[in-house]
């Protein structure tokens, strides 16, 4: 395999998370105009369990496939990768009987220990998902491993849609009959994209799967290795797993909290069922998902790093692998500082953009968003530390720095609640305070680990300075817009000026080098676009 940074692959799925997110936001705008905070407080109840669960299937799966996979290339064993490969499969597949067991003959159980009945039959139309999500798992796994992110990004890219397509309909369609229905079809949509998903990476498989066997029949004709026992890999993938999965968790385990302390706080504080429903619908289902996309980009660079540190770490080749860690950390900057910046600038124009038959509930949920938005810089740094430490072989100390997070989250959100003047609110300052427990533990302890020497000015001073210019520009334009062409115009028109003002800050503060933009997938267009522009 050649020596590659994990920079490529990071944008190929960070361009299809985007596009997923986007899908998302398609699908969850017009949900939440239809069936409104209450609806989405039904939906939002299931939907955070769910991906919870999910998210071992999805993330901490396919990291430790690509691990060990990545770690087997790069020595030149593609027999034993492949063997990894077909005993995930075996493995995984229980698993997933066994996941969509529990959602689909304890949902009953589940929605009455959340005091919020009316979430059954979305409990309820999720659970077959879990048949074919941990299938999706181990090919994602094996094609990152051989650092081949694009099968992962069409899949995602095809479940999404038709995720979206019968979602969608089946909500429109299940109105009449009440709003816990319809929020059950937007479920159901849930559990039919993964089938897409699975089709796809089977066709992609199959199409690969000549070159994949010539390449380990080359490589057993060439090299004696020594085979591992089933259970060895079996009990390996196991134990990097689910560290991993707890480890790139941090969002899922976040609103996993405030699905177990939001509705019942505020319960014990005065609200009726309704009224905290539809305050759990305004921060979960509303503000919540504008958070998604930021997130998805970070998880990218957290998902690419794995194999990337693991090939360089088990290699020893140290200089390689500290270019990686530097370029990570640079990369989460870059990211998360125009989400944080533009979002807190335009926390109510984006929801009433977004929600503009909802506008009361929208409103009421811009704080929830502008709290969220403080702490994107650190989800960034945390989610792509906890990459670069399972990487490196120590997933359980991301594991211990989200532990942290999660007791500071838990008991934050339970006191902030609390205050009938925050409410809900609370409960997004708590996310927020965590994030940055967790991105300043997990930044600690990669710089401990790797004596790697950060140039805080390049990663990050430049890209704030970058992001606070950008910000004045934004607030500027809207503005002296906002009077004269409405709110919805206004709003995109300053996020386009925010962009370009951000994209050229980083170029001219030289954030992002031509070298850099030359590796992104046809960066060599872009970098020569730039150049006939003298922007480099």
């Amino acid at each position: 395999m050649s020596k590659k940074t994990f920079l490529r692959g990071a944008a190929i799925l960070g361009i299809a998370g985007l596009l997923v997110q986007v899908m998302g936001a398609i699908f969850r705008i017009p949900l939440g105009n239809i069936i409104g905070d209450e609806g989405m407080g039904y939906y939002q109840t299931a939907y955070p369990i769910y991906v919870f669960l999910l998210v071992f299937s999805t993330n901490g799966a396919p990291a430790a496939i690509s691990k060990m996979t990545s770690e087997r290339v790069a020595l030149g064993q593609h027999s034993e990768a492949y063997r990894v490969f077909k005993l995930s499969f075996v493995l995984m597949f229980a698993l997933g009987i066994v996941a969509s067991s529990i959602f689909f003959f304890g949902a009953e159980r589940i929605v009455t220990l959340l005091k919020n009945p009316g979430a059954y039959y979305s409990m309820l139309a999720i659970a077959p998902a879990l048949l074919f999500v941990p299938i999706m798992s181990v090919f994602r796994g094996y094609f990152q491993g051989l650092q081949e992110m694009e099968p992962t990004a069409v899949s995602q890219l095809a479940e999404q849609a038709v995720r979206v397509a019968v979602g969608l309909t089946l909500a429109i369609v299940l109105v009449p009959k009440g709003i816990e229905y319809a929020s059950a079809g937007a479920t159901i949509g849930t559990s039919i994209g993964p089938i897409a998903g699975v089709f796809i990476l089977l066709i992609i498989y199959y199409l690969k799967k000549g070159k994949l066997l010539k390449e380990i029949s080359r490589n057993e004709t060439n090299t004696i290795i020594e085979k591992e026992s089933a259970g060895k890999i079996i009990g390996t993938l196991a134990a990097i797993a689910v560290p991993i999965t707890i480890g790139v968790s941090i969002l899922p385990i976040m609103n996993v909290v405030d699905v177990a302390i939001v509705m019942r706080r505020l319960q014990d504080v005065g609200y009726s069922l309704k009224e905290a429903n539809a305050f759990y619908g305004q921060l979960t289902g509303m503000a919540g998902p504008v958070i998604n996309i930021p997130m998805a980009l970070a998880l990218s660079i957290a998902l690419s790093m794995v194999p990337a540190i693991a090939a360089a770490n088990s290699t020893r080749d140290l200089d390689f692998l500290n270019t990686n860690i530097k370029l990570g950390l640079r990369t989460a900057m870059i990211i998360g500082v125009p989400c944080t910046f533009g979002l807190m600038s335009l926390a109510e124009p984006i929801m009433l953009l977004i929600y503009p038959m909802q506008a009361e509930s929208a409103s009421s949920a811009a704080p929830c968003l502008f709290y969220l938005a403080i702490g994107i810089i650190f989800l960034a740094i945390a989610q792509t530390m906890a990459g670069i430490l399972q990487g490196l072989g120590k997933p359980y100390t991301a594991v211990a720095g989200l532990g942290l997070g999660v007791l500071v989250k838990a008991i934050s959100t339970y006191i902030l609640t609390g205050i009938p003047a925050l409410n809900v609110q609370g409960a997004a300052i708590g996310s927020t305070v965590a994030y940055g427990v967790i991105g300043i533990f997990n930044f600690v302890a990669v710089k401990k680990l790797t004596n790697t020497k950060f140039d805080i000015g390049i990663s990050v001073w430049k890209p704030l300075l970058s992001g606070v210019l950008m910000c004045i520009c934004v607030l500027v334009s809207y503005y002296v817009l906002e009077g004269v062409i409405g709110n919805s115009l206004s709003t995109v028109i300053s996020i386009g000026i925010g962009a370009a003002v951000y994209g050229v800050m980083l170029i001219k503060t030289k954030s992002i080098s031509p070298h850099e933009i030359r590796l992104l997938p046809k960066g060599e267009k872009l970098a020569a676009l730039l150049s006939k522009l003298r922007l480099i």
